[in-house]
C-alpha cells in the first residue's frame, strides 16, 4: 500500500575523510552530539578510505582545501567508487570557482569551515536527502563583485533569453532563489512536481544554462531572484 520503494534509515552514517586527525576527532564529537547521526567510519588518505570500506556511509565528509590540482582530481573517481554514499566537502576556502568545481564533479555540496557548526548538521541533513549544499551568501558576494562589472556584447543576448522567460518560468526562478526545491516549488505555486520539472526544462534551455546551480548563478546575477544577505 506504501508508494516507499526504499526504506529509510532512522540514522544518517557519515564517514569522515581527512588528513588531520584533531579535526576529524572534533567532527565526529559534533555530529555524534546531534540525534539521528552517526559516525561510521573515518580515515586520513582516500586509499585508506577505500580499503575501510565508503560504501557503509550515507554521507562522506571530505575535509579539503580544494586549492590544490589533486583535491579535484580524485574527486570524480571517489564519487564513483564510494557510490551510492553522497560527498560533502568541507572547505577552508571560500572560492565559489572551487566549490563549483567540486559539484561538477559529483559532489553534493560545499561548507565552508567559518560557518557554524549548526551550518554543517544542517547541510549533512540535506544532502542526505537529495538536496545539494551550497553556501549562499559566499555565492552573494561574488555575484556582488560580478555585478559591479561592465557590460558587453553578450548583454543582448541576456536581455532576448531573459524576455523569452513567461511568467509562471520567472516565478519558477524566484523560488528556486530561495532555496527550494522541486516539491516545495510545487507547493508554493500550486502546481505538480511533474510542471515544475517541465518548467525547468525550459527554463535551462531558454537561458542556457545545464543544471540548478548554473540556473542560481544566472538568476542572482541578473536579478532574477534575490540573493542572499
Amino acid at each position: 500500500m506504501s508508494l516507499a520503494t526504499k526504506a529509510v534509515p532512522s540514522t544518517i552514517r557519515v564517514f569522515l575523510l581527512g588528513e588531520h586527525a584533531l579535526i576529524r576527532a572534533g567532527l565526529k564529537m559534533l555530529i555524534e552530539s546531534r540525534a539521528g547521526l552517526t559516525v561510521v567510519g573515518e580515515a586520513a588518505t582516500y586509499s585508506d578510505a577505500r580499503a575501510a570500506g565508503l560504501r557503509q556511509a550515507d554521507i562522506i565528509v571530505l575535509d579539503s582545501d580544494l586549492d590544490r590540482d589533486t583535491s579535484l582530481d580524485f574527486l570524480n573517481e571517489m564519487v564513483a567508487s564510494a557510490k551510492p554514499a553522497r560527498i560533502l566537502v568541507l572547505t577552508g576556502t571560500a572560492d565559489l570557482e572551487s566549490h563549483y568545481c567540486a559539484v561538477r564533479l559529483g559532489a553534493m555540496g560545499v561548507v565552508v569551515k567559518e560557518r557554524p557548526a549548526d551550518v554543517l548538521v544542517k547541510a549533512i541533513e540535506k544532502v542526505h536527502a537529495g538536496e545539494i549544499w551550497l553556501d549562499r551568501s559566499a555565492i552573494a558576494r561574488v555575484l556582488r563583485g560580478l555585478s559591479s562589472g561592465n557590460g558587453d556584447s553578450s548583454g543582448d543576448i541576456d536581455d532576448a533569453r531573459i524576455a523569452s522567460l513567461t511568467e509562471r518560468e520567472r516565478n519558477v526562478i524566484a523560488v528556486i532563489g530561495e532555496g527550494l526545491k522541486n516539491k516545495q516549488i510545487a507547493e508554493r505555486l500550486f502546481i505538480s512536481e511533474t510542471t515544475v520539472r517541465h518548467h525547468l526544462s525550459s527554463i535551462f534551455e531558454k537561458l542556457g544554462v545545464s543544471d540548478r546551480l548554473e540556473l542560481l548563478v544566472y538568476a542572482y546575477r541578473h536579478k532574477l531572484a534575490k540573493p542572499p544577505i
